[in-house]
């Protein structure tokens, strides 16, 4: 089989474990986000022959769960390389071993940069798509950049400063040696769990129900977290529908020596609150009034629009 250094892909598979499960059941949001950089790093690193580093996590659209005991395929393909980045798409499937069949789950898009020794980028292989599906997968990625910087604008434009009346959880920790990558920082993968659990706090204390992973976008990786930094990650719901809930996160960290901490990362998301048969059902009605709570409100409302948009729609190689 020909290597990922030629090909641009790669997929790994595997069973999901009681351990993967979360609170409903099902394999948790956070350990599927675990698993897709995982298998992006794989890809990233496949291709240019060279440490990569997560530089942001895009259109997480959680169509499906995936059930403990499932055969779980995550494949990783290359669709766009700049100077020292890589555009790759992630698709997740899943399906009971026993039929020996799965079928898609839900997929996103990352963008991982290629760092030397010295930590600095490094420039990466050049992406020459083969066949028609994978150059038409090349220039949806390109059509993409721009909307891209607009989802990184709307995040970036949250006041976490101003008073707030919105409901809202924190959570704080240490980084510890388990958490780390053979690159000696924070796996991209155990900050996005670690987001997603902070998001799930917040929404069903909105709720007062469990709640589903169902979206999240828009996350950029700002800076490096290392082994003891202190890590806050701050959650505060920003919109809600008839039974979702649009919550906006932001991570920050530093020296629990100084309680100095600097922003890692941000996002949001999207949780969805289920009852006990599974379906979706109502959520308290978030009706911001201060100026601060509008606004929030108001760029969640645009990121829908721009969710809608069909630039947002990835093919799959």
């Amino acid at each position: 089989m020909p290597s990922t250094a030629v090909t641009g892909q790669i997929t790994l598979r595997f069973l999901a474990a009681p351990t993967d499960a979360g609170q409903g059941g099902t394999v948790s949001g956070g350990r599927i986000l675990e698993w897709i950089d995982k298998a992006g790093f794989a890809c990233a690193a496949g291709w240019s022959g060279r440490y990569c580093v997560t530089a942001y996590v895009g259109n997480i659209d959680f169509h499906r769960p995936v059930q403990i005991g499932d055969l779980v395929e995550v494949s990783a393909q290359v669709v766009l390389t700049g100077r020292s980045s890589m555009t790759i798409v992630v698709d997740v499937a899943s399906g009971n071993p026993r039929q020996g069949t799965v079928a898609h789950a839900f997929e996103c898009r990352m963008v991982f940069v290629a760092v030397g020794d010295d930590g600095r980028t490094v420039e990466v292989p050049q992406w020459e798509p083969p066949g028609a599906v994978l150059r038409a997968a090349k220039a949806e990625a390109e059509r993409r950049i721009e909307l891209r910087e607009r989802v990184k604008a709307l995040v970036a434009a949250q006041d976490w400063e101003a008073p707030t009346q919105a409901h809202g959880a924190t959570l704080r920790f240490l980084a510890a040696p388990t958490d780390v990558n053979w690159g000696g920082k924070v796996h991209g993968g155990i900050l996005m769990r670690w987001i997603d659990e902070t998001g799930y706090v917040c929404a069903s204390g909105w709720s007062g129900a469990h709640v589903v992973s169902r979206f999240s976008g828009g996350m950029s990786f700002i800076r490096p977290i290392r082994i003891g930094d202190l890590i806050e990650i701050q959650s505060r719901l920003v919109h809600t529908g008839r039974s979702s809930m649009h919550i906006a996160l932001r991570v920050l960290s530093g020296s629990p020596r100084t309680g100095e901490l600097a922003l890692a990362t941000q996002c949001t998301s999207v949780y969805v609150a289920v009852g006990d048969d599974g379906r979706p059902m109502p959520v308290p009605t978030w009706a911001p009034t201060s100026a601060v709570d509008i606004a929030s409100q108001e760029r969640a409302l645009e990121f829908m629009a721009l969710r809608a948009d069909p630039a947002f729609r990835v093919i799959r190689a």
